[in-house]
C-alpha cells in the first residue's frame, strides 16, 4: 500500500488557494469531463494501488473524514470543502484507481448514468481491502469515521455500504445516485447518511429518491436534502454537512 502523505492545516489552506474555491469545487471540471466521457468510453487504465494523502489540522480532535472525489478529481480535491465542514478533523483523501479516457474515476462507466457492474464490485472490494489495511496501519476505528463523497465518489460509498455493510457507519453523499443494478437487502440500522442533491442537476437529481429508498429499505437513517444548485458543490453543501455532523456527534 502506498504511504499516505501528511499535510498540516496550513498546507490545506495553501492547497485551497491554488484550487477552485469552495463554492465552485469540482463543478467546472466535472461538466467538462461529463461531456468528454459521453463521446468515448473505451480507453481504461487502472492504477495498482489507491493513492492517498492525509491532512492534519493544528489542533485535531478525534474526528476523521475519508474523502472520495468526483470524476476528474483526486485525493486533494475535497480537502478545502472538508476542512470547512469540520476544521478539527483529520482528513484522508483517496484517489480512485480507474482512469477512463484520461478522467480519474472510481469504476468504469458505460454512459453518464450506466455503469460496469463487474467493475463497480471489483473496485468496491479493492477499496474495502485498502480501508482495512489503512485502518490497521493508522490504528483507525472505521466505525467512528465519516465518509465524504462527491458524485462518482459518493456513488462508490453508497455501493460498498450495501455490498459490505458495517464498513461505513456515517457518510455525507453529495450529488449521489445508485449505481448497483442489483441491490442486496442488508442491515444498515447502525448507519446514518446525509444526501444532498441539486434541484437544477437535471441529469442526476432524478435518481436521488431511488438511492434514499434503497438506504431506508435497509434500515439506515437518511437525511435527504434537495437544494437550489446544479451538479457543482459549494457553500450550502458545507453548511448543511457541518450542521449534520454537529448533531451526529452529540
Amino acid at each position: 500500500m502506498a504511504p499516505a502523505r501528511t499535510l498540516t492545516l496550513a498546507s490545506i489552506l495553501t492547497l485551497a488557494a491554488t484550487t477552485l474555491p469552495v463554492h465552485a469545487t469540482e463543478g467546472i471540471v466535472t461538466t467538462a469531463m461529463l461531456q468528454q466521457a459521453a463521446v468515448s468510453v473505451d480507453e481504461v487504465t487502472r492504477l495498482p494501488a489507491f493513492v492517498h494523502r492525509m491532512f492534519r489540522p493544528e489542533k485535531p480532535s478525534d474526528r476523521t473524514i475519508i474523502m472520495l472525489h468526483g470524476s476528474g478529481g483526486d485525493e486533494t480535491t475535497l480537502a478545502s470543502l472538508a476542512s470547512t465542514i469540520a476544521p478539527d478533523a483529520t482528513l484522508i483523501g483517496v484517489r480512485g484507481r480507474v482512469v477512463q479516457d484520461g478522467v480519474k474515476r472510481w469504476y468504469k462507466r458505460i454512459s453518464p448514468t450506466q455503469f460496469d457492474q463487474e467493475d463497480v464490485r471489483k473496485e468496491a472490494a479493492a477499496f474495502v481491502d485498502f480501508l482495512k489495511d489503512m485502518a490497521a496501519e493508522q490504528k483507525l476505528d472505521l466505525s467512528k469515521v465519516t465518509f465524504l463523497g462527491y458524485s462518482n465518489g459518493a456513488n462508490l460509498i453508497a455501493a460498498l455500504t450495501q455490498l459490505y455493510p458495517g464498513i461505513v457507519r456515517s457518510a455525507v453523499l453529495l450529488r449521489p445516485m445508485p449505481v448497483l443494478g442489483e441491490t442486496p437487502k442488508v442491515d444498515l440500522s447502525d448507519s446514518r447518511f446525509l444526501t444532498i442533491a441539486g434541484a437544477d442537476d437535471k441529469l442526476y437529481s432524478p435518481f436521488a429518491q431511488a438511492l434514499e429508498s434503497q438506504l431506508l429499505n435497509c434500515g439506515a437513517s437518511v437525511d435527504a436534502r434537495m437544494i437550489h444548485s446544479g451538479h457543482a458543490i459549494g457553500e450550502e453543501d458545507a453548511k448543511i454537512a457541518a450542521e449534520w455532523l454537529g448533531s451526529a456527534s452529540k
